[in-house]
């Protein structure tokens, strides 16, 4: 037997990520915060109103509420969500003067970013990568 028979799904078996769920406790609340301070477009094939679809470039977040789908409510680990800016101090600027807290900013050599948490507590990552790959490439 090889490798590609063993127990991996081989060729053709993981197409690509379908969607990540973000449990949150207020699905109204969610929506904005997704939709309207983050600018998220909704997925108008959202399924229902406690599962809202939102694209983020590369990948669906399926925004829910856990109550309604059997189970309990658990924020996300930190560093689940890194959603990708173009300019990490501007986004936190925006989010700040709607009303919401952000972390402060740091800079690792390689990238900027900073921390803020969704309506129900789930961590989220600002980030920008500025340094280009060991190839050279840039993201």
């Amino acid at each position: 037997m090889n490798e590609s028979q063993g127990t991996s799904l081989g060729e053709g078996g993981v197409e690509r990520v379908d969607y990540i769920r973000v449990p949150v406790k207020e699905i109204e609340e969610a929506k904005h915060f997704y939709g309207e301070l983050l600018g998220l477009p909704l997925n108008p094939n959202s399924p229902h109103d406690d599962w809202v679809e939102y694209e983020a470039g590369n990948v669906t977040l399926a925004v829910m509420t856990p109550h309604t789908h059997e189970y309990e409510f658990t924020p996300l680990p930190s560093g689940t969500l890194a959603f990708r800016v173009p300019d990490v101090a501007e986004a936190k600027a925006k989010l700040e003067a709607a009303g919401v807290h952000v972390g402060e900013m740091w800079d690792s050599g390689l990238c900027r970013g900073a921390g803020v948490k969704d309506p129900s507590g789930n961590p989220i990552l600002l980030h920008r990568r500025y340094a280009p790959y060991p190839d050279g490439s840039m993201p």
